[in-house]
């Protein structure tokens, strides 16, 4: 005995293509938004084009890619973004996991700590590097100045003697919240029951950091790393405010190469070349992150 077909409904068609013309102008949009930048970089990649210089045109080949991967200044610049991106994932994400950790607890104005620890996340990222530059690191009428002279220091020039480890710091200091905010919602939803199972069986807080909630915030662990990375990878304003990429290139990463090559020394073609070369970088970042947070998700 054969069943019948299910019925069709009645506008079905009709209606997945109302659906379709209503995105379709959305859609264009992204895709001039983003297709159309990207092919003018490639264009511009394979050019002899430089701003001051209109004697300087026509077809470059490789000739870009090839003075940009053997320039030691690009390999300084990805080594310096390289070190920036690890050095504030392990700051941000070690001092985030202990902070959530010591948020969840209860203790007298544990709702104003977690308001001053979130707030850095909202500062705009030149106002946090001036603040950092003129208000708390300058070396003559800083506030780190004034502690160290207070007990018989010399002021350290931080900007001029540290400058990547300055800035990474005043970056770590930018993403430490949101790393703080991801996992304190993470240890919370922590079951209490498990907390409670541990204390009964007499485990002392660091074994149940480390084989209760450590394992827990693994996943959120791994969103964090994630987001922050591509986001490290373009950091400009905090380098461009306080050492504009010096002393000589001790502070340039990748994305202030980029501009120092195109609007400093007015080498479109050499500023193109290295924006390819950073899209193609960023995508293989983001394509292993994206599997990692795929297989900690199912796991």
């Amino acid at each position: 005995m054969t069943t019948a077909p299910p019925p069709v409904r009645a506008g079905s068609t009709s209606g997945r293509k109302s659906g379709i013309l209503l995105l379709s102008p959305a859609v264009v949009l992204l895709l001039v938004w983003s297709i159309v930048p990207l092919l003018l970089t490639l264009w511009y990649s394979f050019r002899n084009y430089n701003l001051v210089d209109p004697t300087m045109h026509g077809f470059a080949g490789f000739s870009n890619y090839w003075y940009l991967l053997t320039d030691p200044d690009f390999l300084e610049a990805l080594r310096n973004t390289a070190l920036l991106v690890v050095g504030v994932l392990v700051i941000s994400v070690g001092g985030g996991t202990l902070l959530a950790v010591l948020y969840d607890q209860e203790f007298f104005g544990r709702g104003i700590a977690r308001v001053l620890v979130i707030s850095p996340f909202f500062v705009m990222p030149t106002v946090s590097a001036l603040l950092w530059k003129n208000l708390m690191l300058h070396p003559i009428y800083g506030v780190y100045a004034w502690m160290m002279r207070s007990v018989g220091l010399t002021p350290i020039d931080w900007l001029q003697r540290f400058p990547m480890a300055t800035v990474m710091m005043i970056v770590a200091w930018e993403w430490l919240p949101f790393a703080v905010l991801i996992l304190l919602t993470a240890v919370q939803s922590l079951d209490t029951e498990q907390r409670e199972a541990a204390l009964l069986d007499g485990a002392g807080p660091v074994a149940r950091f480390r084989h209760i909630i450590l394992p827990h915030l693994s996943r959120a662990i791994t969103v964090v790393v994630m987001i922050e990375t591509i986001y490290l990878l373009t950091i400009f304003a905090e380098i461009m405010v306080t050492t504009a990429g010096g002393p000589g290139v001790a502070s340039t990463n990748l994305a202030y190469m980029i501009y120092a090559r195109a609007l400093l020394q007015f080498d479109v073609g050499g500023a193109s070349a290295g924006g390819v070369i950073a899209i193609v970088i960023a995508n293989i970042v983001a394509m292993f992150l994206v599997r990692a947070v795929a297989r900690n998700l199912e796991a």
